[in-house]
């Protein structure tokens, strides 16, 4: 969802936190009266994390959605063997686990900040009361459901179809228009979380992240500074095929 976003280096004091006026600026809930964003905002509470603290784990209750106000929040599976998959990373203004909210199940994966991280966390029942009020807002809810779903089966084709270059071209394409050749301005992508965190996120190792990058900055498409990388032309990224 996208949302009303605050710098990330401008802490934000959670007693001074207009939550009303935040809720009214996520797509959910735009259309809501100031009683009823007052009603939401009395069923919602704002955590402050620190980088590596645990929002949620396998197996807990989920009891309320979550939206990442400022930060990074992961959320990943581990596999018997230890191994992690990341299998989606949430910034400023992205909500999560509303779906599950409404199965009665527990958290089927768990979820870190990768940074200081404000949490906004909207509780199940404050949302079934305002379903219950004004059923339009259920309309909303399996809207915003939808759309999570459909990026889901995205991802799902890009696993299957793409390979690891297309992935990682998409990636770095994925705010910009040129990512269907419709623009050829010079952009630059900030990574935010470490390479390995990206590349469990694009199923690919870490060291085959990075030789993807080392490629493309050999053949003039990128260049990097640091986690920014600068994209000269967005069409001929997106065009580009390996030898």
């Amino acid at each position: 969802m996208g949302a009303f976003e605050y710098p990330e280096e401008a802490p934000v004091e959670t007693r001074n936190f207009d939550l009303p006026r935040y809720l009214s600026l996520l797509p959910l809930f735009t259309e809501m009266s100031a009683s009823e964003l007052k009603r939401m905002s009395d069923g919602s509470q704002l955590r402050r994390l620190g980088r590596g603290d645990t929002v949620f784990r396998v197996g807990q209750r989920c009891e309320e959605f979550h939206v990442a106000v400022t930060g990074q929040v992961k959320l990943f599976a581990v596999s018997t063997s230890g191994q992690e998959k990341v299998i989606q990373l949430v910034g400023p203004g992205g909500s999560f686990a509303e779906a599950l909210m409404f199965t009665g199940r527990p958290y089927i994966i768990s979820a870190q900040a990768l940074t200081d991280t404000l949490l906004l966390t909207v509780s199940k029942q404050a949302v079934l009361d305002e379903i219950e009020r004004d059923p339009r807002f259920a309309l909303r809810m399996l809207a915003g459901i939808s759309r999570r779903l459909h990026e889901l089966v995205n991802d799902v084709e890009a696993y299957a179809l793409h390979s690891g270059m297309q992935r990682v071209i998409g990636y770095l394409l994925r705010d910009q228009d040129g990512v269907d050749g419709t623009a050829d301005a010079a952009v630059t992508v900030s990574l935010p979380v470490s390479k390995a965190t990206i590349a469990s996120r694009l199923s690919v190792t870490p060291e085959y992240f990075s030789r993807v990058l080392h490629e493309l900055k050999s053949a003039g498409l990128i260049e990097i500074d640091k986690r920014d990388i600068r994209i000269p032309d967005s069409r001929r990224l997106a065009a580009y095929q390996p030898a």
